[in-house]
């Protein structure tokens, strides 16, 4: 690994009761980026929302809510960009043909997905050897 970067690799068992963990180790990272010149404190709120949004996907579309499956994280600075990986063990979806939330009606399918595209840069969603990995980006200059 280079100098300037910092990789945090994580699994935890399929349980929504992790979401706060996994959600506090995002913010502790947002506020520990010494080259991170933008608010610190929102940074750190919307790390703490896509991970958690993401890890209740994981949880509950793609591991079918399977206790006994793990969701793996892994989250990469390196330079002036910052990564985030969840991957899954589930059948998959097309990401892009997930349509935008409704914001008229009470229904939150979709919202997460919504969420997680409109505060990070890039968000793509693809096959990987064993399952699945949603890819999360986020230019930090």
């Amino acid at each position: 690994m280079e100098k300037n970067e910092i990789e945090v690799d994580i699994k935890v068992p399929n349980q929504t009761r992790y979401l706060s963990l996994i959600g506090r180790i995002g913010e502790d990272i947002a506020k520990e980026l010494v080259k991170y010149t933008g608010d610190r404190d929102t940074l750190a709120y919307h790390l703490n929302l896509v991970l958690t949004e993401a890890m209740v996907n994981a949880i509950k579309h793609a591991n079918t809510g399977d206790p006994d499956k793990m969701v793996h994280i892994v989250i990469n600075i390196c330079e002036d960009d910052l990564t985030i990986k969840v991957y899954d063990f589930g059948q998959g979806f097309d990401i892009n043909t997930i349509p935008a939330p409704n914001f008229e009606e009470l229904e939150d399918r979709g919202r997460g997905i919504y969420m997680i595209k409109s505060l990070m840069d890039s968000v793509c969603y693809r096959k990987v050897c064993d399952g699945n990995v949603l890819e999360m980006k986020k230019r930090l200059n």
